[in-house]
């Protein structure tokens, strides 16, 4: 649910996620120079997965409670999407923050 209302709003600000599929896997199908990673960015097929085992798994939450988490998944949503349009994640969403 966390990646779908992430994706939404993304393809909302951003017209070029609009035809972007946002995608689920359990694992990536191996590891790379910098270890197991949290998604994986296609922009021929306008397609970014993101892997559930490994956000769940190795991410670092200060606090383990549904916010945090949630919050740790909407940033590697974010993060993806920065990847695949070659642009700083708090580029994404200026507006979101801007009262912070």
């Amino acid at each position: 649910m966390a990646v779908g209302s992430a994706a939404e709003f993304l393809r909302s600000a951003w017209e070029e996620l609009r035809e972007v599929r946002f995608e689920m896997a359990d694992m990536p199908p191996a590891t790379d120079a910098d270890g197991i990673p949290r998604w994986t960015v296609l922009p021929a097929e306008r397609r970014i997965v993101l892997y559930r085992l490994p956000i769940e798994r190795l991410g670092h939450l200060h606090r383990d409670d549904d916010m945090h988490r949630r919050m740790m998944i909407e940033s590697c949503v974010f993060r993806a999407a920065a990847e695949y349009l070659g642009r700083d994640p708090w580029d994404l969403g200026p507006d979101r923050f801007r009262d912070i």
